[in-house]
């Protein structure tokens, strides 16, 4: 938006009875506001961003794919406690949670006969709720994550035999 229109806009606010005004050209908008004259102003308070993840050395140290012993010995690149089998991965970023609800039983459990299709758990991705479904047929070896905590792209989630 030209400089000249905002300070016609400015110009037509002091001017009229109007606290604010706000004009839209295509996708580019101004908005402009003023207090009226003997009022108080509050001070915008800003808070601190949040912090959703943890340093990206903190995110990899819990789930090393391969350490200095697998590359000399030519190992799988998996860590040394997971069983052989069907790795189901995490298709989004999100937090993982193992039952439709904390109050809830978890959708499986280790040892657990599942089938192609069934729900395993849930990710939580932009206030919804993902339901992860095994694509093979098998029997939980492993659960590799716990319920709560947050996931990335591709991480292992379970383990089915």
């Amino acid at each position: 938006m030209d400089l000249r229109k905002i300070k016609k806009l400015i110009d037509l606010l002091e001017e009229s009875n109007l606290s604010e005004i706000e004009i839209k050209e295509g996708e580019e908008s101004v908005r402009l506001a003023r207090v009226p004259k003997g009022h108080y102003a509050p001070t915008p308070v800003y808070a601190p961003a949040p912090v959703y993840a943890p340093a990206p050395e903190q995110r990899q140290a819990p789930m090393p794919m391969s350490s200095p012993t697998d590359s000399a010995t030519g190992g799988g690149g998996k860590p040394n406690d997971q069983p052989d089998g069907h790795v189901m991965r995490s298709p989004m970023v999100g937090t993982f949670y193992t039952s439709p609800s904390p109050d809830k039983p978890a959708f499986v459990t280790i040892g657990q006969a599942v089938k192609a299709g069934e729900t395993l758990g849930v990710i939580e991705a932009m206030k919804m709720f993902n339901p992860i479904e095994a694509d093979v047929s098998g029997t939980i070896l492993a659960v590799l994550t716990e319920s709560g905590s947050p996931v990335e792209f591709d991480q292992p989630l379970f383990v089915i035999g």
